[in-house]
């Protein structure tokens, strides 16, 4: 018996039979969110309950460990963003080689008996299972015999081609963050507590920075300086965001600085949510202090006047 596997099942005790789809879904961009609707729907119709069954890291990472791929989400925001869609369940297990080993026949025997699966909902690519037996042709012959059903979702299109995690980290890496923006739906964000820095914003350039510490792991765009909301608590704030290696000053490690506009607050140790709105320009090598901070003034008008924007059409969203 595969323990942790069923230690993490077995923390939930769904009330009623559940229809279930099953991912990764890092970033839950419109192509995930177009197929829980699909789930979501035919749940309330058959009076079942909705749920995610996704991983907490990708199953790429242990099958592949030497592809080092990048996430769009923690598995903390996954799930918050997954609630949000309205599902009943998200049930997060982590991806080991036991489950990797797993047929596909077993692994929906464990689905049906710790979370009373009665129906799988997936695209048409999806597969389960060791060596991705499952795929939709023997789930659909496994569910006639096992009881359950299978829904097979077209794939969502965007931007003139398919919706993708993927695709999404082909734009970011661009820093086209209004084609990602577009394909998330919603803007690319970035978390982690604020740690100490050089401190040169502050005393050299008059332009103090809160500095971002990000897991390695974390997909960022191209480096450059972005037009960003920074959210302190329940507040937001224009912010202006520089990632990159600060040339200018010989270059460092890889860092994300976040400058709020009109905020004098301490943050230090206190969780930081970035929403990246539009990149303003690359990173850049200056002269000195004084040319790097007359950019900097340049950055936050032509950022206020971005986000001035945004902000009203939030609002009147709203």
């Amino acid at each position: 018996m595969k323990v942790q596997l069923v230690s993490e099942l077995s923390a939930f005790t769904p009330e009623r039979e559940t229809l279930l789809t099953i991912g990764v879904f890092d970033g839950v961009h419109l192509g995930h969110r177009h197929l829980i609707k699909k789930l979501t729907q035919q749940a309330a119709e058959g009076n079942f309950l909705s749920g995610v069954v996704t991983f907490s890291s990708n199953p790429k990472a242990v099958l592949s460990p030497q592809t080092k791929m990048a996430r769009l989400t923690t598995i903390e925001e996954r799930i918050g963003l997954l609630r949000k869609l309205g599902v009943d369940l998200v049930v997060p297990l982590t991806f080991t080689a036991e489950v990797a080993a797993l047929s596909a026949r077993e692994f929906v025997l464990y689905l049906k008996r710790y979370l009373k699966m009665r129906g799988l909902v997936i695209g048409p690519n999806f597969a389960l299972g060791r060596g991705r037996e499952g795929n939709a042709a023997a789930l659909q012959s496994l569910g006639q015999e096992l009881g359950f059903t299978v829904e097979i979702v077209k794939p969502l299109m965007g931007e003139g081609s398919l919706v993708s995690s993927t695709a999404v980290r082909e734009t970011l890496a661009r820093g086209d963050m209004k084609t990602t923006t577009k394909l998330l739906g919603r803007y690319f964000s970035l978390s982690g507590p604020v740690v100490g820095g050089a401190e040169r914003g502050h005393h050299i350039l008059g332009f103090p920075t809160a500095n971002i510490q990000l897991d390695p792991e974390q997909a960022l765009p191209e480096d450059g300086v972005y037009a960003t909301l920074a959210r302190v608590g329940d507040e937001v704030h224009q912010s202006v965001t520089n990632i990159g290696v600060k040339p200018t000053f010989g270059k460092g490690e890889r860092t994300v600085e976040v400058h709020i506009l009109g905020f004098s607050g301490d943050l230090y140790g206190q969780k930081l949510t970035i929403e990246l709105v539009e990149r303003l320009r690359a990173e850049m090598k200056f002269a000195g202090p004084e040319e790097l901070s007359a950019q900097i003034k340049k950055d936050v008008e032509q950022a206020k006047t971005i986000l001035k924007k945004t902000l009203a059409g939030a609002k009147h969203a709203g």
